[in-house]
């Protein structure tokens, strides 16, 4: 059964809500803390009016001391209060951030149905930027009552001196709230448009950092520099519009409470000029009248950080309810096993029917490039069961009737553009540490001379993408990777087109040694593994038209010389 925390949020209503519910321990205590700090500094100047009251009737050392204990008391209250306060909230946000963080990460790692527009550089600007907005709800509502607290201390004490004192207080307040509240909309609808073009600007630069090679390859640099120059300016200015429109609510915020300030000590000097209130109520007023410009500034300034917080739970949802690409089954399959595909109908692919046997090795020549691709699409489980005709099945098992958890730790479908992380040669061929094949994935992958050509070996650093090394040991580097995980069935895609001749008899020698027992699929078109290969199936318009060793297809059927033969 799913928990609510296992649950995926709706709204970023509901996303701020189980930030507050899982966290009220900490803001409980983030919440009592901050209200002792901002009743400590109201006292403060409420015990100096007291104190200069009382010193004036009664003279004394005495009175005097007990004068200083007091306000050494307060002191320490404010100090302590505020730091354990703040360190309690402060560690409940950021740990909450990171839970956010995670599992807008994990949502980016699944496939997401196509409708849904959501790039790699959106998911990054949300994971970061949008978590840390969402989880500061965490600070805002304990410092929100704190405030509160401060601003009806300081009302009942005024108001104990004179009622109109107090009610000046109460009624202000209520007219600043009102005035910054309608103007946080404005905010909220600002900020949320700026995210929304700076995570479209991030997405840009993702897209561009992709395709630099082939950009500078045809000479599209220019065209891709004037289109990501483009998104950046709309973010640029929709940026400065909402730094314009926080200008104007700090400013006005900070305006209206020097106001209400103002106000409270003009009345008070009144009050007192007519013997109203006596000296003592007159200090404590225009210290509180001081003293109340800071909670209210706070006060006033948390309407704007809710919508924030909202603005960018609500970008967080986009990811956490994005719907999958595909909802399969809770089955697992088999250790071992086989690979079939029966009667598949999808793009280039016209009835597709074959099996690869337990234990096999088997290549596909395929004709078409793009029947290559829809081919590793299906098997890859990127493509929706309902979106394709036909079946494929795993260890006898229909994809569609597994886990997608199993369908990955069975089956790993390794694409030829596999990624490669900014890291080490070891982290990018065992991200989790586990396998223990990396020596035979590097010697079969013929990765060796990468790993003798560095003082360090394995542990060689990685640019992100691969930036630092060739494209040949980018391409054996992804199938070290993919022989490391020894799965049940492994599915290359072309994993030898940007290496030499005579490397690629070596890998294709070597990947059928290391593979031998195993279920292994090759779509490729590369001589050396057709002829590793137990047997091979030839895909041309959609079918498989021929079945044979490569070696007797070279002999047998013209079409497959020309197509392969180099």
């Amino acid at each position: 059964m799913t928990t609510p925390d296992t649950q995926r949020p709706r709204p970023g209503s509901d996303i701020l809500r189980t930030a507050l519910r899982r966290n009220v321990g900490a803001m409980t205590a983030g919440t009592v803390l901050m209200g002792m700090y901002q009743a400590a500094e109201t006292a403060f100047p409420i015990a100096l009016g007291l104190i200069v009251e009382h010193t004036m009737q009664h003279r004394s050392l005495g009175a005097l001391a007990l004068s200083i204990a007091a306000l050494a008391v307060i002191i320490t209250t404010v100090s302590l209060s505020w730091r354990f306060g703040m360190r309690v909230l402060q560690k409940a946000n950021t740990t909450e951030a990171h839970r956010w963080r995670v599992r807008v990460a994990a949502c980016g790692l699944q496939p997401v149905a196509r409708d849904v527009d959501l790039k790699s550089g959106e998911v990054l600007t949300i994971a970061t930027e949008d978590a840390d907005q969402t989880a500061d709800i965490i600070e805002v509502v304990p410092l929100l009552i704190s405030s509160l607290v401060a601003v009806l201390v300081a009302a009942v004490a005024l108001g104990l001196a004179d009622v109109r004192l107090g009610l000046l207080v109460i009624v202000g307040t209520v007219a600043i709230l009102s005035v910054l509240a309608v103007m946080s909309r404005r905010i909220g609808a600002s900020t949320r448009e700026q995210q929304a073009r700076v995570a479209r600007a991030g997405a840009k630069v993702a897209d561009l950092i992709t395709g630099l090679r082939p950009l500078h390859g045809f000479g599209g640099n220019s065209a891709a520099f004037l289109s990501y120059r483009k998104v950046s300016a709309e973010a640029k200015h929709q940026a400065v519009t909402v730094a314009k429109v926080n200008g104007a609510y700090a400013g006005t915020a900070l305006a209206l409470n020097a106001v209400l300030a103002a106000a409270v000590t003009l009345t008070a000097g009144w009050l007192a000029f007519g013997g109203r209130i006596n000296v003592g109520e007159l200090v404590m007023a225009v210290g509180l009248a001081q003293f109340i410009m800071e909670p209210l500034k706070m006060f006033s300034e948390m309407p704007k950080y809710v919508m924030i917080a909202r603005a960018s739970a609500e970008r967080m949802a986009l990811v956490l309810t994005a719907p999958p690409l595909t909802t399969l089954g809770e089955e697992r399959p088999a250790a071992g096993g086989d690979l079939e595909v029966d009667c598949v109908r999808y793009g280039a692919l016209r009835e597709l029917k074959f099996e690869v046997g337990a234990g096999e090795f088997v290549a596909i020549a395929v004709y078409q490039p793009r029947a290559a691709a829809d081919l590793a699409s299906i098997l890859a489980v990127n493509v929706p069961p309902g979106a394709f005709e036909g079946t494929v099945r795993v260890s006898g098992e229909a994809i569609t009737d597994l886990s997608i958890e199993a369908v990955r730790e069975h089956m790993l479908v390794n694409p030829y553009d596999g990624e490669i992380f900014a890291g080490t040669l070891r982290t990018n061929i065992d991200p989790s540490g586990t396998s223990r094949l990396v020596p035979e994935a590097v010697e079969a992958s013929m990765l060796t001379d990468v790993v003798a050509l560095h003082r360090e070996g394995l542990d060689y650093g990685v640019r992100d993408r691969g930036a630092n090394l060739s494209g040949g040991q980018r391409q054996r580097l992804s199938l070290a990777r993919a022989l490391a995980v020894d799965s049940d069935v492994l599915v290359l895609r072309d994993p030898t087109t940007a290496v030499d001749a005579v490397t690629e008899q070596l890998i294709a020698r070597n990947v059928a040694k290391l593979r031998r027992g195993r279920t292994t699929l090759v779509i490729t078109s590369s001589p050396a593994l057709l002829d590793a290969a137990d047997r091979v199936l030839v895909l041309d318009d959609g079918v498989i038209t021929a079945e044979d060793t490569h070696r007797n297809l070279l002999a047998s059927d013209e079409d497959y010389c020309r197509a392969v033969a180099r």
